[in-house]
């Protein structure tokens, strides 16, 4: 048995028994440790302050502050909190916009049990996470990419995805026997490029031209 922490999660959700249900299948699995659950995003904010969650686990509707726009205020207040969409819809538009204001996984709420707890494993661990039906819709951007290819070398193409699955500077540099400054200047030539300006925006792009894994 692993002697690492359990990974902490807020779930925040305006249904109550959506909330009750998720709570009693996460507190299930002893790697795993629900520390709050709220039904606004202001109260998750306040919650997510005091506890500093590896994950928290958002809907999308929510009342007041909807968790799209929620995303960047979590990010500003926790910025070690990573943050995973669980809604019911699998609009495009949906899960773009919430890749651009930085969600690491976005999952639809009928997926099976295990596959939640898997978005939660891969996201604490610094990876990206999109459910099936999730990643059918946007595979479906991806035939732009015979048109539009990216206008990276190999290199650059390979630093982009992983940057775009989560790892540093740092961890790059050691996986590819390159300097850190070199993958500092390759991320800078890839925004460049790429007319880009945050690393949101580049996984956006390494997702829709099938860059980064999305199971």
């Amino acid at each position: 048995m692993s002697n690492d922490p359990p990974i902490s999660v807020i779930l925040i959700d305006n249904h109550p028994l959506v909330l009750e249900g998720l709570r009693a299948i996460l507190e299930t699995y002893e790697h795993i440790r629900v520390v709050g659950t709220a039904a606004a995003v202001a109260q998750g904010l306040e919650i997510a302050a005091a506890e500093r969650p590896d994950i928290v686990l958002l809907d999308i509707n929510m009342p007041q502050i909807n968790g799209i726009d929620a995303i960047e205020l979590f990010k500003s207040t926790v910025p070690s909190t990573r943050v995973l969409m669980l809604s019911m819809h699998d609009s495009r538009e949906y899960i773009s916009a919430s890749v651009l204001r930085g969600a690491s996984g976005y999952i639809l709420k009928d997926v099976p049990n295990e596959e939640i707890v898997a978005a939660i494993e891969t996201v604490a661990a610094g990876g990206t996470f999109f459910s099936t039906g999730v990643s059918d819709v946007l595979l479906q951007r991806k035939q732009r990419e015979t048109s539009e290819p990216l206008p990276l070398t190999p290199r650059e193409r390979e630093i982009l995805a992983l940057l775009a699955a989560g790892r540093s500077n740092r961890d790059i540099a050691g996986l590819l026997d390159l300097s850190v400054a070199t993958i500092e200047t390759h991320r800078k030539t890839i925004k460049r490029k790429l007319g880009l300006s945050t690393t949101a925006e580049l996984t956006r792009i390494a997702i829709e031209h099938g860059l980064v894994r999305m199971d």
